[in-house]
């Protein structure tokens, strides 16, 4: 982003976690309350971006090995005679989907939880933020209606 910039910049969807990776404005005089709340922004978007990158991978995966496995049970190739990639109808499709969720129910539920609780922190530290510069604000306007 450019230097006078004073907005968080959100870049194009990551080719491993299809997540769109954000760069946080860091303002000049960030209070501490303020810098606690941007980095558990940048861990959360950390957690989240190596979570799908590790879902995404293994998912593509799996679902070429399927594919694979059940058009070589058909005796068929990968490739047709015209050069177009096999595909396999939506309900054989359908058993790969439903097969992949339930082997990672647990990984899905844990990944829910600990996304609560970031975004709970983060929700969290945010009110904090919007009080301690509605105070400072106020502080502000008190002092300069006085003089």
């Amino acid at each position: 982003p450019p230097a006078h910039s004073r907005n968080d910049w959100i870049g194009p969807p990551d080719k491993h976690s299809n997540l769109r990776p954000v760069i946080f404005y860091v303002p000049p005089k960030e209070s501490p309350l303020e810098r606690r709340l941007r980095e558990a922004r940048q861990e959360a978007q950390a957690c989240d971006q190596h979570f799908w990158a590790r879902h995404n991978c293994a998912f593509r995966q799996e679902k070429e090995e399927f594919i694979y496995s059940r058009l070589k049970a058909k005796g068929l190739e990968m490739r047709d005679e015209t050069g177009q990639k096999a595909t396999l109808n939506a309900e054989e499709m359908a058993d790969f989907y439903k097969d992949f969720l339930s082997k990672n129910f647990r990984k899905h539920m844990q990944y829910n939880r600990d996304w609560y609780k970031r975004n709970f922190t983060i929700t969290f530290l945010m009110g904090q933020v919007a009080l301690a510069r509605a105070l400072r604000w106020l502080r502000w306007k008190k002092k300069n209606v006085g003089n």
